[in-house]
């Protein structure tokens, strides 16, 4: 039987907030040249009501000695970002900005938005539904120009979204 290493941590939401959390993984040097240096994986959870407050345990299987994590807390008409670190069993927020990029995404008429994926399936750029909090999940398919896997993502009129994908400073 196989069995799976990882670690788990929780956080508790008030009412009106909605925390979703990624962890940030670093591309292998030798793609750096082809892909983005850094691609996020959103974290599976579970909820527990408590009153007006949810307590949500995330998992992170497989987790390195030292893990990247970014939090979005979703309220009314904003969103929270702040970066941690999970480090043995604990959890660390950070004080410093990160250099996150991210934009809200907004047409009158239907839309796709197209990325690159890894070899590995990982894809730099998230696009979330803010009412909901829920991925836009992307349909895959192959480039035959490239022949790299790429992903489509289908945006509806008239709705919001919140997009977002980790880069260095320098970018």
């Amino acid at each position: 039987m196989e069995s799976i290493q990882g670690k788990h941590f929780s956080i508790t939401d008030r009412e009106g907030v909605n925390t979703v959390i990624y962890r940030i993984n670093k591309t292998a040097k030798e793609y750096l040249n082809e892909y983005p240096k850094y691609t996020v994986e959103r974290l599976l959870f579970t909820e527990e009501l408590k009153g007006d407050l949810k307590r949500k345990t995330f998992f992170i299987d497989e987790p390195e000695i030292e893990e990247q994590l970014l939090f979005l807390s979703f309220g009314k008409e904003r969103v929270v970002v702040n970066m941690g670190i999970l480090e043995d069993d604990r959890i660390k927020i950070s004080k410093k900005p990160v250099p996150v990029k991210f934009n809200t995404l907004y047409s009158e008429s239907e839309v796709y938005k197209e990325f690159q994926y890894t070899p590995n399936l990982k894809r730099p750029i998230s696009i979330i539904d803010p009412e909901t909090t829920e991925e836009i999940k992307p349909t895959l398919y192959m480039d035959e120009k490239t022949n790299e896997v790429k992903g489509k993502c289908k945006l509806k009129p008239y709705k919001s979204y919140f997009a977002f994908e980790i880069r260095d400073k320098k970018d």
